[in-house]
């Protein structure tokens, strides 16, 4: 299926865009945007998608509000399925090799645009990725939403220098919602946390607050307006 798609660009393109662009195991199915002209700054956002094996793709809705979030904020914006989905080749590897497939995302981004800030996010799942990479890739900012803290093994992880943003929402039922905060309690420094009251693992009817959360909490870490 992956033959399918063109190969990836020699640079960032200026239009949304699907390409393969080679991974570890194979080719990975990228999607990318740009924001507004005038509202573009200097950074990029990769972002992760929830468990493949539960129907995760970089079509979820929260990662496309996310993306969403982050592109009106002004980044750029790269989405990418990880092995096994969709036109990426490969099986899935519970997080070893979709931690290999974001770090060949994150290189190709740190190639085509070489001077932008990179920032990691990621959903469930695709959070924990992101955190895991995070440090090793040293992130700009990180934005974490529905951490499946207690389905992975969070306390081993290098936690993040970078700013870090968690949203979790109070009736979640795929994650604890006590044991994220309760791990959050134990991290030095904390990140900055956005507790989402009566708001499901999938943000239901909550999209649009998860959009405003997000915007409004990554605001101060933005960085400058890209140059012509």
């Amino acid at each position: 299926m992956s033959d399918a798609l063109p190969p990836a660009p020699s640079g960032f393109p200026d239009a949304p865009a699907t390409f393969a662009l080679p991974g570890p195991a194979g080719a990975l199915e990228v999607a990318t945007a740009v924001p507004e002209p005038g509202e573009a700054r200097a950074g990029t956002a990769v972002i992760c998608h929830p468990n493949p094996q539960q129907g995760g793709t970089l079509r979820n809705k929260v990662v496309t509000m996310l993306e969403r979030s982050l592109r009106e904020s002004g980044l750029a914006t790269v989405r990418f399925n990880f092995r096994g989905i969709g036109a990426s080749t490969g099986a899935f590897d519970h997080g070893d090799g979709e931690s290999g497939d974001l770090v060949a995302v994150a290189q190709w981004v740190r190639q085509a645009r070489p001077g932008d800030a990179l920032w990691l996010a990621g959903f469930s799942f695709g959070s924990y990725i992101a955190l895991r990479c995070a440090r090793s890739l040293g992130a700009d900012a990180l934005i974490t939403v529905a951490p499946p803290v207690g389905r992975y093994e969070f306390g081993e992880l290098a936690m993040p220098t970078c700013p870090w943003l968690v949203v979790q929402g109070e009736d979640d039922e795929v994650v604890d919602p006590q044991g994220v905060f309760d791990w959050i309690d134990t991290l030095d420094p904390q990140p900055t946390l956005v507790r989402m009251p009566e708001t499901g693992h999938f943000f239901h009817r909550r999209l649009m607050d998860l959009r405003g959360a997000v915007k409004n909490a990554v605001r101060p870490w933005l960085p400058a307006k890209a140059t012509a």
